[in-house]
């Protein structure tokens, strides 16, 4: 008699970056925040997953690349808790959560009309206001916006 199968099989990544515990809604979101929409490297991109800690999450493999710190940290603002897994050699040399910046430049798309951002070549410029509830406010016009409202440029 079969046994149903409970999980599905990825290959290993034998050098690379694992983000994990990514919240499904977001997932794509953070697809674009890093740019890999297009690369010629292997990719494996799981959405909806069971999680104890979540209920559902997101996991994005990326064999071959490793990200600057700084571009991780991006992850922040739309995934406060996601977790990076740097892996050589088939193990896992480095994990930890990701941070979010005080400051965020360049990143976030101002979401009132009006702002000067929106109406002149510039960066956006968001400082954190509530790292709780991920909560940041426009340096140019005061807008807040929380991290599940976030437009990413």
């Amino acid at each position: 008699m079969n046994t149903p199968k409970k999980e599905l099989a990825v290959a290993a990544l034998q050098n690379g970056t694992v983000i994990d515990h990514i919240p499904s809604p977001v997932l794509f979101k953070v697809v674009k925040l890093l740019g890999i929409e297009n690369t010629d490297t292997h990719v494996t991109i799981g959405n909806n997953l069971a999680s104890n800690r979540m209920g559902t999450k997101g996991i994005i493999k990326i064999a071959d690349v490793t990200f600057p710190e700084a571009v991780l940290n991006r992850i922040a603002i739309i995934a406060p808790g996601a977790v990076i897994n740097i892996i050589r050699d088939f193990e896992v040399v480095e994990k930890r959560q990701v941070k979010l910046s005080d400051t965020l430049v360049g990143i976030v798309r101002c979401s009132n009309p009006k702002c000067i951002t929106n109406n002149e070549p510039m960066l956006t410029r968001f400082e954190v206001t509530d790292r709780n509830d991920v909560t940041i406010r426009c340096h140019y016009c005061c807008k807040e916006v929380k991290s599940v409202d976030a437009q990413i440029c």
